[in-house]
């Protein structure tokens, strides 16, 4: 049986408004006023919207005369309410039931006027919205103004610069453009991000585990200082902080198969194989590792992060980017595959992001998917034996045999992996 597409938009429609009606009136549930809209009055708001849009989709004009009247008797209620005082005396209502109210309404205009999708998603993005009230008001409350900030000036620059940036070389030394250096920029910040707001906003204070997962996106480096310095701190929690620096090490490679991807499908998906494996092995070391000392007591983690979106620390990265694609680019005419290969493993032992990004971006001449999977993996390997080193010398000789041990094995598994693919005629 054929169903007929405008019955199954308004069925939609209805679905919806009873989906939101529920949850506004849950919502309100435990209040001591009844405000207008629920779980009958959504769905009949949504099909009057649908009706009136259905009798004139082109003008608009019964939809729009609708829409004045519900927005006039909504003025008239939160007028009136305005005027009513709490016990604290402020106003006894707010426009969340005015907003609901037009959304409802609009649910079924959209339901008939626009993919199914789009709907569905304002009705579910409202109700995550609207429920998760305390939450959001505590989070408001944690977050410090100076992050804010920086969050605007990051959309300024992403919504308003990056458009603006030419897509053309600026200098011959190099193809990477200005568009391109600092979408590389805004793939690895914004990543490192959402791990840093991760960390700090919702992980639970001083987890470790969480600590080693999310550090891995953050800074897998950076994340192994840490904790080296706290195995040697904590002995009673030493064999949990050896499992965390590995596991931040397996997160890594997690980490780089999602940049590349970002800039390089074939190139990802010559290294999705070996980076998955070195992140599996590196995982399940880690875990054993973590599991070996989880009876011990909880060990506390205080880190103080940087904000990765802060335009010191992005400007820098776009420094680092365009002279690691400059000596990458110079080494290359100079001396071939070798000459890459070899700076892969000198700038593992400093920031390796900025080098992937040059590798996988690859300008107008990039190198062969294998010759770039190779460097690739030298460099994930050198920055392992760079961890390795502050490991020891953090946490000492002792304690970091087990960590140490890992990472060497991981960094040998990389190196096998590249000799192997050079072996298969790269």
């Amino acid at each position: 049986m054929i169903v007929d597409p405008l019955f199954a938009k308004l069925l939609l429609a209805l679905g919806l408004g009873l989906f939101f009606g529920l949850a506004f009136e849950e919502f309100h549930a435990k209040g001591s006023s009844v405000p207008p809209g629920g779980i009958r009055t959504f769905p009949m708001l949504a099909i009057t919207g649908a009706l009136l849009y259905q009798l004139d989709p082109a003008r608009l004009l019964p939809l729009c005369v609708g829409l004045a009247v519900l927005g006039l008797l909504l003025a008239i209620y939160y007028r009136q309410h305005t005027l009513d005082r709490d016990a604290e005396g402020q106003p006894n209502t707010g426009l969340v039931v005015v907003v609901c109210n037009l959304l409802a309404f609009l649910i079924g205009p959209v339901a008939l006027a626009q993919p199914g999708w789009v709907a569905v998603g304002a009705s579910v993005a409202a109700v995550l919205l609207l429920t998760a009230r305390e939450e959001l008001h505590s989070l408001a409350r944690k977050v410090e103004l100076g992050e804010i900030v920086t969050a605007g000036k990051f959309l300024l620059l992403t919504g308003l610069v990056m458009p603006l940036l030419p897509d053309q070389p600026v200098t011959g030394f190099t193809d990477i453009t200005p568009h391109q250096v600092w979408l590389a920029v805004l793939a690895v910040c914004s990543m490192s991000y959402a791990s840093y707001l991760l960390q700090r906003y919702v992980a639970p204070e001083g987890g470790l585990l969480g600590t080693a997962v999310l550090g891995g996106l953050y800074s897998s480096t950076a994340t192994t200082v840490v904790l080296a310095r706290r195995a040697a701190a904590e002995p009673g929690s030493l064999s949990r902080a050896q499992g965390g620096i590995v596991l931040a090490t397996a997160i890594m490679y997690l980490r780089l198969l999602v940049i590349i991807a970002v800039f390089n499908r074939p190139l990802a998906l010559a290294l999705a194989l070996p980076l998955l494996g070195l992140s599996a092995l590196g995982s399940v070391a880690g875990l054993l590792l973590y599991r070996r000392g989880a009876a011990a007591a909880g060990l506390q983690v205080a880190r103080k992060l940087d904000n990765p979106l802060e335009l010191t620390a992005a400007f820098t990265f776009a420094l680092l980017f365009v002279a690691v694609s400059l000596l990458t680019s110079w080494m290359r005419g100079a001396y071939g595959a070798g000459g890459i290969d070899l700076l892969a493993a000198i700038v593992g032992v400093a920031d390796v992001d900025p080098f992937v990004l040059s590798i996988a971006e690859g300008g107008s001449s990039p190198l062969p998917v294998q010759a770039a999977a190779v460097a690739i993996l030298i460099a994930a390997s050198s920055n392992n034996l760079l961890k390795a080193g502050y490991t020891i010398g953090f946490a000492g000789l002792r304690a970091s045999l087990v960590p140490v041990g890992a990472l060497a094995v991981l960094a040998l598994c990389g190196g096998a992996v590249a000799a192997a693919m050079l072996a298969r005629g790269v």
